[in-house]
This record gives C-alpha cells, structure tokens and sequence, in this order.
C-alpha cells in the first residue's frame, strides 16, 4: 500500500512580522499575513491565541476552534468539514497554537484565511480579523533562459514577488557552482554545453531549488524527483521516484541511497545502494522504466524517515547531485478525540484515526485490544467508560497499531517537601495521572466551596501559612473523562501567635467572686503556657482561677505561649476588684484647742472601689450636716458640741463612723483633755497623779470663772474608760466626769 503526500517547494513569506489581532486578555496573533507557496507543496500559517484564565468567578475553557475562508451569513464553514481541503489541513494540538497545515497546496487553495475560537462563557468567541492570505503558484521557482547574439543569459525568476533583494545560488549538474553570482541571473563567457543542467534556489531556502533545466536542447544530465517530500504511516508502503536523462549514453550504474546513513558506509564519501542495507533488508525493491527509477520501500517504521536520493553513472559522467532529493516522513497513526458530551460514568466522544500526514482513510479500530467490527472508516463515534482503551490501525496493517487514548487513571499526588512543613517554606504538590491525550489538572482544597486553586499540575506554596494547611486533592481531567486523587493532608507547623487573654466573667470584677484567666494561642504544635503577675510567675496553665478574689489579687496579668518553634507574651489585661467601703477614719484640724468662734475641718476617708461617696451626720439629727469628703464649721460655737460622724457608700456597701467631739468650759477643761490623752499614750503609771489631780480641783473649783471659753478635743474613750476603774470613788461626785459619763452612755447607746 503506498501513501504520498505532498511535494514540498519554495515559500515566500511576503509580511514575516508579527501582527497581533485583539485587544486586553483577548486575542489572535499571525506571524505572517502574507503567504506565497508553490503548488503542490506544503505550507504552514503560524498563529497563536491567549484569553483570559477566568471571568468573574468562572474559569475559562475553549469549546472549538476552526479555521474558514468563508462567512455564510452566520455559519463560519470550519475547513475540516470542507469537501475541498479533505485530508489535506490540520490544526495544531498544542494549547494556544492555533497553526494551520495545509498539504498538497492548489492554487484554488488562494484565499484569506482567519481563525476563531469559541470558549464556554456567554459571548466568548473571538475572529482573529484581518487573517492570513495565501498565494500558491506553480511552480515557485524557475530558470528561464534569455538568448542574446553576444552571450547566453539564463534567470532565476521567482513567481511570488518578494519585497526584499534576496541573494542567490546558482547549480550546475545538481553541484553548486561556487564562484557564480549572487544575482538573478547567470552566464558565461563560453557558450553553455548542451550536457550540462542548471537549477537556481534562493538563500537561505536551499531545500527548496527550482527544476534542472538543459539550457541548450531538451537532453542533459539531470534528475528529476516526482515529489520533494512524501508523508506516510507507520507500517504502510512508499514508491519514492525520479526521471533521469544521460545525455543519450548508456547508464553503467544506477541505484538509490540515503545521505543520512553515511556513517554506515564503508567509505563515507561513496554512496551505497540501499539494496545491501541490512536495515532495509527483504523491504527495499527498485523498479527501473526507462529514463524512469522508483524505490520501493514497505513495513514502514518511524527510522526510515530521511531523505532520499538517486545516482547514475555513464562512461563519461557521473551525477553526485548535492540537491536534495525526496525526504520521507514515516509518523504513526494517532487518535485525536473530539468530546462531544460528558456524564457521570461515561462519555459519549468522536475519534479520529489520524497522523501528521492526514486521516487514516480504512481504519480497523479497537477496544480493550478486541478490534470493534463494522467500523473501517477513520472516524469512530461511541460511548466510553473510564476503563475503555481505544486504538487504531490502518486496514491490512494491523500490526502497527497507533497509541492507546484512554480516561485518566486515578491520579496520584506528591508532596515537594519531606517531614514536618514549616511556615514561611516553599511547599509544591505535584498531582499525575496515566493519560491519553494529556490531562489537565485542577486542584481543590475541601471544604473551600470546592473552588478550584489552580489550573495546573503543580500546586505550588512559595511561602507556605498556616492558613494553607488543610485537606488537598486534584482532579485529572481529558476528553475521554476525570478522575479525582484522594485527600492529601497539609499541616502546617508554626510558632505561637499572639496569645489572647479572656477574663471570666466578663464587666466589672466583685471581691470575693469567682474568676477565670484564659489563655489561647493559634500554634502548631500546640502551646504551653505560663501565668505571670507583673514579673511575679504564677503557675502554669492555659488558666488561671480565684476561687474568691480579694483586693490582693488586683494587679496587671499576662501569659506566655510557646512551643518548639518559639514564644510569645500576651498584651497585659488590669484585674480591677472591686469592693465596699473599708471602716473610714476621721481627722478634725486643728488637732489642738478649738477656740470659739474658730474654723474646724472634719476630714473622713475609707479604702473603697469605687470611690466611696460621702455623708456626714449629728447624732439625733434627722438632716445631714454635710456631703463631701471634708465638713467645714466655719464659726464653731458651744452649740456645735456633740456626736458627729460620716458615712460612706458605694454601690459595694456603706460604712459608718463616729467623732466625738466634748466640751467643757475653761482651761481646766484643756487639762482634763490633755490627761485623757496622756493616760492613753502613758498608761496606769499616771493613773494615781490624776485622781489626786482631780481632788486638788474640786477643792479649787470655787475659784474657777464661770465664763471661760469651752474647749474640745477628740478623746478615744474606751481607752479612758478602762482606767477609770482605779479610783472611781473620787470621781463619782466630780460633775466633770458625770458629763463624761453620760456622753459615754450616749456614745454606746448609738453604736448599738
């Protein structure tokens, strides 16, 4: 079975600049938009594509792509399913390369073309506009001969105009003339030989030379390859062929070879037939016609792809041509799946049997290794399940069986980094999975709206946190289905974070209640921690409890997180207790003699928090006297004696506390008092020289003015009190003391 391609030749490439059609994310960019080709040969229009990743919140996926040279009304006619390229376009399988191959080029084949591309959101299409146009001629190049009465001149003429000045080189008998000119044209000063051929090529294109022509007759030593480059599959059969001209002498020898095996050779520099290479073997046969050689090659495998070429010798010359001959592509056969349609446990796909040189044409076809029956053309329509193996053949050839496509297996993930995942590392996961065509990846993390990470195969954390630890898992997906991995766990360990405290309950804090001090630091591993009272240590513990809290406990509180990979301190939190008033204390200034008529300052304070507010009140009285901390008599008189004392409260509670303030008229008064208060700085010792004191004074009594000023002092008289048990008998009829006495009864009576 033999299978020929197209015959390459010259391209020109008018505009080779790059020109970018679109704008932001979006957009078709052509190398060229100018393309000149020789018929029959092959030509390529380079372009790529980009669109962005993902709009809004979807990502983006390309549904088709095509190629057109026509718009009917709203239907872009994809060239696929156009009867005039059958066979002879293919798209690039590379993602974002939209290139076009078309073989066999004809010159019905001139036209604008353009490529689009149809993605999965609404309105996401996209024309790349102005597209390619395509010029093909035949042939390329040719070598025309201008006769003069002077001297021959022969041309190199180029039918697709090119802007540039391009150099030349010129071939003699398929040799290259060195010292010929670089110009278009060529001649000597001697008229040419009618044995001798020329053929032109431009440089830089060297594999692309014109036809040899005889300059003077139509017979000259030349070769003639029927086509520059031959496609086939795998497992096929190709006829490689050449007309030859000897100038009319008889040929000696004649046989093909390949250029690339001349390291095998026994002699480098002299060519070997192919018939004794053991690697063509009972494959190799040559048919000869006259004037006509084909090679005949069959089991094609991908090794005998290389260029082909054929030599004669006569008695008198010999061709060694350095123009390439016929290059032979031998590619295998390759399924390409178009999906039509997914579901949960199958897929309904289209495949095609195909290769680099075009469809299969009869086609075996196979599942799970049993060939499918009924179906010999190169496409194949069915339903495939995750486990379902395809493969194809070309028909008679079966041997030769393309790749297998199949879903992705289970796909497999890997973790970059060994032990315990710092944080602040790098980290990548890598996810694979066993697949025909290629899969693509995209990675999720659970329970994250199930929202994909990332469209690759590699997952990668440059500066891994804790917040990326968590289960990971990926899905392997192509057109024949999609396998998701299993759940890898990511832990991510990491130094205490900033420890917060929690005080409970929370508000204001009351003595004697129960309270709780919390500590709780994001770490990994977990923390320990320690309670610290100002820079005192307490004990350690994620908490600390006061069974009943007292004014003590207040103070500034702070905790210490760590763990292997380090420590940190809490910011420090005020326990504040709050109680009632303590028992209040009270000061009267002047501390002295109080004269009539003078200014007294009564003073009370109680330890409290809050702050106490304070009340001062008579004894008797209904009314308070004053508010405040500090109660003022400004003109203190006879009739401001008695019982006075403050009160202070908070929400806490109240506390009372009495002064007593006595007076007694004269100056005898003012000894009394200051004997009061010597008896309880002194003590007993003294208790004797004031009984007999207090006798002298009755006696003296007679004496004393009426009409002195009363004089008053602060006396503590349970102090007092308990001495007078010495010498009661003295004092019983003593009015100073009876005064004494009743203000004492008084004092207890209010205090009960």
């Amino acid at each position: 079975m033999s299978s020929t391609a197209a015959a390459s030749g010259f391209v020109a490439f008018l505009l080779s600049v790059q020109v970018v059609q679109g704008t932001n994310d979006w957009g078709v960019t052509y190398t060229s938009t100018e393309i000149c080709a020789s018929k029959g040969s092959t030509v390529e229009l380079p372009c790529t594509y980009k669109y962005p990743s993902r709009q809004k919140t979807r990502y983006t996926t390309v549904t088709n792509q095509l190629w057109f040279t026509e718009f009917n009304g709203y239907v872009h006619v994809d060239l696929r399913t156009d009867p005039q390229y059958s066979g002879r376009v293919e798209y690039s399988d590379d993602k974002k390369d939209c290139t076009l191959t078309i073989t066999d080029v004809r010159e019905s084949d001139s036209a604008e073309y353009k490529f689009r591309f149809i993605t999965n959101h609404d309105g996401g299409s996209y024309t790349g506009s102005p597209g390619v146009t395509l010029w093909v001629t035949d042939p390329g190049l040719q070598v025309k001969v201008r006769e003069s009465p002077y001297r021959d001149q022969i041309e190199c003429h180029i039918i697709c105009h090119r802007p540039d000045h391009p150099s030349y080189i010129w071939y003699k008998n398929g040799q290259k003339i060195p010292a010929a000119t670089s110009s278009s044209s060529y001649y000597y000063s001697d008229s040419f030989s009618s044995a001798d051929s020329y053929s032109c090529a431009v440089a830089g294109h060297e594999d692309s030379p014109s036809p040899s022509v005889c300059v003077v007759g139509q017979s000259c030593n030349r070769v003639t390859y029927t086509h520059r480059g031959i496609c086939v599959f795998r497992g096929s059969s190709v006829d490689i062929s050449c007309t030859y001209s000897s100038n009319g002498y008889d040929v000696d020898s004649k046989f093909w070879f390949s250029p690339e095996r001349s390291r095998q050779w026994l002699n480098p520099s002299q060519p070997e037939d192919l018939g004794g290479d053991s690697q063509y073997d009972g494959r190799v046969q040559v048919i000869t016609e006259r004037g006509r050689s084909t090679l005949r090659i069959t089991d094609l495998t991908e090794s005998d792809s290389a260029q082909y070429r054929f030599k004669f010798r006569t008695g008198s010359f010999e061709w060694t041509s350095s123009l390439p001959g016929t290059t032979l592509t031998v590619t295998a056969l390759q399924v390409q799946v178009t999906r039509i349609k997914v579901y949960q446990s199958y897929t309904e796909a289209e495949l095609k049997c195909h290769s680099s040189c075009g469809p299969a044409g009869r086609s075996s076809w196979f599942k799970n290794g049993e060939e499918i029956t009924g179906v010999q053309m190169s496409s194949y329509k069915g339903v495939f399940y995750p486990g379902d193996i395809i493969s194809c053949a070309l028909k008679g050839h079966e041997t030769y069986v393309s790749p297998s496509v199949y879903a992705p297996k289970p796909p497999s993930v890997s973790v970059s980094h060994a032990g315990k995942i710092m944080e602040g590392s790098s980290v990548t996961l890598t996810c694979s999975s066993d697949a025909n065509p290629a899969a693509s990846y995209t990675w999720y993390k659970e329970n994250v709206n199930l929202k994909a990470v990332r469209e690759e195969a590699q997952l990668v954390f440059r500066s891994i946190q804790s917040s990326d630890s968590g289960e990971y898992y990926c899905a392997a997906e192509n057109e024949l289905g999609r396998r998701t991995s299993k759940n890898i766990s990511i832990e991510v360990t990491y130094a205490p974070k900033l420890p917060s405290v929690l005080v409970s309950p929370s508000g204001e804090i009351e003595e004697g209640s129960s309270v709780t001090l919390s500590c709780s630091s994001d770490a990994n591993p977990a923390a320990k921690y320690t309670w610290y009272k100002m820079n005192q240590t307490l004990t350690p513990g994620d908490t600390y409890h006061f069974t009943s809290i007292t004014l003590e406990d207040s103070g500034i509180y702070h905790c210490k997180s760590e763990n292997e990979y380090g420590q940190i301190t809490s910011n420090p939190v005020h326990i504040d207790v709050q109680y009632a008033p303590k028992l209040p204390s009270v000061s009267v200034s002047p501390s002295g003699e109080i004269k009539e008529g003078s200014s007294v300052t009564l003073t009370c304070s109680s330890d409290a928090n809050p702050a106490a507010n304070y009340t001062w009140y008579r004894e008797n009285e209904d009314s308070t006297k004053a508010s405040g901390q500090i109660f003022i008599i400004t003109d203190f008189r006879a009739e401001h004696s008695g019982n006075y004392y403050c009160e202070a409260q908070s929400k806490r509670g109240r506390r009372n506390s009495t002064l007593y303030l006595l007076a007694v008229a004269g100056k005898s008064t003012m000894m009394i008092n200051i004997i009061r208060l010597t008896l309880v700085v002194v003590g007993p010792t003294l208790l004797l020289l004031f009984c007999l004191w207090m006798r002298k004074k009755k006696t003296l009594s007679s004496t004393t003015e009426t009409h002195e000023p009363i004089e008053t002092m602060e006396i503590p008289l349970e102090a007092f009190n308990a001495h007078l048990v010495v010498c009661p008998h003295q004092l019983e009829s003593d009015p100073d003391y009876t005064n004494v006495s009743a203000l004492n009864s008084r004092r207890r009576s209010t205090s009960m």
